[in-house]
């Protein structure tokens, strides 16, 4: 909680003095990164130091509001039940007709969130690189998805890649194989000098140029979504309800939410605070409350992070500097064991910069996140079949849930790398065992 300057702290009064110091010590840091941070601009190729600049000036704001704003994020007793109209049933949306879907279709722009690595599955390098199943990876069903797409429906849906440090270089590899496929394909690169989070999503599609390209061609809306979730595919009744309102003014932002189960108490859930949809993390939840947001019963609903957003929504809030999202700090330690904290924001937690701002309640099966080899196990199962990408469950399935599976830590995929003489081959007989 933020305090006065005639608040006690431990018995002592903080004076104005206090108060004063503790605003210099703040300048003072500020005022530091700042020197540090053209010094390193400095240091930039030629040609590169506005973009450089740039990205720099989107740290600075961070760690500039890390310093201002003091106390919880959330003040728990003002949040109020959303009302009737904030979350729309999705058996409630209208399937377009067939003879508009192309039209609908020429108005979509496709981002995929595909800054994460494969480790947390015991793997190097893109975890979009590591394969699913029949052989394909995330990135092949994600570009199997739109080119079905473009190819049915004769349009040329975009698919845009936002890449991070760590995956831009082998990603732009991976996309030459690509060059067949009836798919315009883009990539663009959050901030390479700190770890910003998805929520960087915003400034750098901006920053790229790519978001005044698509608006210049006529494209209305941007379907976000991370790679690793199977069940984000472009869905027409969605598309319909945004670019056909039946009430002639669209919403701005839509959030695809699902009902939470046990599995899923620490998901985000949409709140309504201060008369707006607010996404609330468990990060944000004051410890006395942690309990009551994991309710099932009270917060039914999480975020599935795939988002529908206006381009020209997008670019409003960027060049009025509007955007407000909520800053994650995440502690961490370095190899040489330094402490340090990184300032991260979350893609949809910015639902609240945007006007008529509305949650889906989807079906399950558009929430299907690959986060370890236990996920992976269920998705290479015959519990799915697999069509032009997109994964559908077993008819044969009894219930609509997706099974629990908790492997040990030992059946994390391993990294294992063969070289060859150039020219040479090695022919590797399918289901050999390889040790690492």
């Amino acid at each position: 909680m933020k305090m006065s300057s005639t608040a006690f702290v431990r018995g002592h009064r903080r004076t104005n003095s206090d108060v004063d110091f503790i605003e210099d010590t703040r300048k003072d840091a500020q005022i530091t990164l700042n020197k540090e941070l053209l010094k390193l601009t400095q240091t930039a190729p030629p040609g590169q130091q506005e973009t450089v600049k740039k990205e720099f000036e989107g740290f600075e704001n961070l760690f500039g509001r890390y310093l201002r704003e003091t106390g919880p994020s959330v003040v728990w007793d003002k949040i109020r039940n959303l009302p009737d109209d904030a979350v729309k049933m999705y058996g409630e949306l209208q399937c377009p007709d067939e003879k508009t879907i192309r039209e609908l279709l020429s108005q979509l722009v496709v981002i995929k969130l595909n800054g994460g690595l494969g480790t947390s599955m015991g793997c190097q390098g893109p975890k979009s690189a590591i394969s699913v199943r029949n052989e394909l990876t995330f990135l092949d069903l994600t570009v199997q998805q739109i080119a079905h797409l473009n190819k049915v429906y004769n349009t040329d849906v975009p698919l845009v890649l936002m890449n991070s440090f760590n995956t831009e270089e082998d990603t732009q590899k991976i996309l030459k194989k690509y060059g067949q496929v009836k798919v315009s394909i883009y990539t663009f690169l959050q901030s390479r000098w700190y770890p910003p989070g998805h929520g960087d999503v915003y400034a750098s599609f901006y920053n790229s140029g790519l978001l005044d390209k698509f608006i210049k061609e006529n494209k209305k809306y941007v379907f976000i979504s991370n790679i690793d979730n199977l069940g984000a595919t472009v869905d027409l009744n969605i598309l319909n309800f945004l670019l056909n309102a039946s009430t002639g003014v669209a919403p701005e932002f839509v959030m695809e939410v699902t009902d939470k189960t046990r599995a899923d108490v620490k998901g985000g859930t949409l709140v309504e605070l201060d008369g707006k949809l607010r996404l609330l993390e468990i990060a944000q939840v004051p410890k006395e409350h942690v309990d009551e947001f994991k309710s099932v019963s009270k917060f039914k609903i999480f975020n599935t992070n795939n988002l529908w957003i206006s381009l020209e929504a997008i670019k409003r809030n960027v060049e009025e500097r509007t955007l407000h999202m909520e800053i994650i700090v995440n502690p961490k330690t370095l190899d040489n064991g330094i402490n340090v904290i990184q300032l991260e924001t979350a893609v949809g937690a910015a639902i609240k910069s945007f006007d008529g701002a509305i949650g889906i309640n989807v079906p399950r099966r558009r929430f299907l996140p690959v986060k370890t080899t236990s996920d992976l196990l269920i998705v290479m199962s015959n519990l799915y079949s697999m069509k032009t990408g997109a994964l559908e469950m077993n008819p044969k399935r009894s219930f609509p849930s997706v099974p629990l599976v908790k492997l040990g830590s030992h059946f994390t995929k391993g990294t294992v790398i063969i070289i060859a003489n150039h020219g040479d081959r090695i022919d590797i007989p399918y289901w050999s065992f390889i040790r690492k």
